[in-house]
């Protein structure tokens, strides 16, 4: 199966971008034993539209441009279910197991998510009813998918 972060927003160089890329590296090693085939992240450029429902559609026209036609859609949203990390992995898994080609996480823009791309998803995840910065979300779905990795390895990573 392979993973797809779609993130509105580039990834400044910085202590987050390490970070990031540390856990990238994680996930992309230790998901081939789990049957996880590759992992990548890509940049949507944020719209430069004056209102607010332009620049929505117009990221989720972009986003929809590079979504898999076989994916399973992940909205992360602050408003969406918070799952436990067992939970979590156990999702990935069934997806895996099931046979879908493909998993993709969209972290929207600072005006949100399209609701084109609402009614697409199989499920949004919320890390938390607090607001936190594009390049936080990343890096907490990055750890998220090397912990579910982990936990789905057997590796005492994650302890319950």
């Amino acid at each position: 199966m392979r993973l797809l972060v779609l993130a509105v927003g580039r990834m400044k160089q910085g202590a987050e971008a390490d970070l990031a890329a540390r856990y990238l590296n994680r996930v992309s090693q230790a998901g081939r034993g789990v049957g996880l085939r590759s992992i990548e992240v890509v940049e949507i450029r944020e719209s430069r539209a004056q209102d607010a429902a332009r620049r929505k559609l117009e990221e989720a026209i972009a986003i929809a441009n590079v979504i898999p036609d076989d994916a399973a859609l992940v909205l992360l949203d602050e408003q969406g279910e918070a799952l436990g990390s067992a939970a979590f992995a156990e999702t990935l898994a069934r997806w895996r197991d099931g046979g879908q080609g493909s998993v993709v996480f969209v972290i929207g823009g600072a005006d949100g998510i399209a609701e084109t791309l609402r009614e697409r998803a199989k499920i949004t995840l919320s890390f938390g009813p607090a607001t936190w910065p594009h390049q936080l979300v990343r890096i907490m779905l990055l750890e998220q998918l090397y912990r579910a990795v982990t936990i789905l390895s057997g590796h005492p990573y994650h302890r319950d």
